[in-house]
């Protein structure tokens, strides 16, 4: 069942996008709904891998870093050395990896994960240029043909989303899923019953390393090159649709079907606020005002939850 903040979030999408649409007649054609969700599908990947690991009460900043290697890898490699397969394969490794060495040393060695996630940032930001200096590069056209087209007439970003959706339900069901809501409301808790809240933790970041690595992939297709500081400003934006979707920064509440919505409320913001004419620089504004109500309507939410069960009990 979508907690409050998801609800919440999804509701506001709703409205943004019928604004949007009233203003902006082709938002509602084939075209139109396909060119938003490739443009919401990078940053709802992104937070997606952000979400798994703030739900276990950790924060990771190393996203960008690896959006940033994913991206040259793949202009480097796909149209001549590893083609779409290989180069996928060789991003997924890399994610895979950059969120082990998080993972590991916040689970292991007991270190603050925004410490450790802002020293692999900076590692991968300097990877990505020593791969590609400067813009360039090329992006095999099988990559951006199958990551921005049709699929039967369903919008290939859409055929993506609903994946991600689906794998979050298989997981959010799983005994893992349910040991990343215990770890994150209740570490101390969640060793005394016995939940191997290491492991935990280090699948977060795992996973969220391979979420991040597919973003780069898919935001290859929609650039068609590669550029080593492209994903600079991925950070605030990532953070942004996990606090709209209603996740807790906190830990232990909250999910990725929030964050979907989250990234495609800032999505459509940009486009509903171009489409009434009001100047860019105002964008920013609205983002960070959407986000501090979001907050405020969770903790409001959470408050009234824990009011309830105290009445019960």
């Amino acid at each position: 069942m979508a907690s409050n903040g998801a609800m919440a979030a999804f509701v506001l999408l709703c409205v943004m996008f019928v604004i949007y649409a009233l203003h902006e007649p082709s938002a509602l054609s084939l075209f139109g709904i396909g060119n938003l969700l490739n443009n919401t599908v990078v940053l709802a990947l992104a937070a997606t891998g952000l979400t798994l690991v703030v739900l276990c009460g950790e924060l990771d900043l190393s996203g960008p870093g690896v959006i940033a290697i994913a991206n040259v890898v793949v202009a480097t490699t796909s149209a001549d050395s590893f083609g779409s397969a290989g180069s996928l394969a060789a991003v997924l490794a890399i994610g895979a990896a950059v969120g082990f060495l998080n993972g590991f040393m916040v689970a292991y060695l007991n270190l603050q994960s925004l410490a450790v996630s802002l020293g692999t940032l900076i590692a991968c930001q300097g990877i990505a240029l020593l791969v590609l200096p400067a813009p360039g590069g090329e992006v095999t056209d099988a990559i951006v043909n199958t990551l921005t087209g049709d699929l039967y007439g369903i919008p290939a970003p859409a055929i993506v989303l609903a994946l991600a959706g689906g794998l979050w339900l298989l997981l959010k069901h799983s005994r893992m899923g349910i040991w990343l809501y215990a770890v994150g409301t209740d570490q101390q808790a969640s060793l005394l019953s016995g939940l191997n809240v290491r492991s935990t933790k280090l699948f977060a970041f795992v996973s969220s390393g391979l979420c991040y690595a597919l973003a780069g992939y898919v935001y290859c297709a929609e650039i068609g090159s590669g550029d080593p500081r492209i994903s600079d400003s991925f950070l605030l934006f990532m953070y942004a649709s996990v606090a709209i979707g209603g996740t807790s920064l906190n830990g232990g509440r909250g999910g990725v079907f929030g964050t979907l919505a989250g990234a495609g409320i800032l999505t459509v913001l940009q486009k509903m606020l171009f489409a009434l004419g009001v100047a860019d620089f105002y964008t920013n504004i609205f983002n960070g005002a959407i986000m501090i109500l979001a907050i405020f309507f969770g903790q409001f939410s959470a408050l009234l939850a824990r009011v309830q069960r105290l009445r019960k009990a």
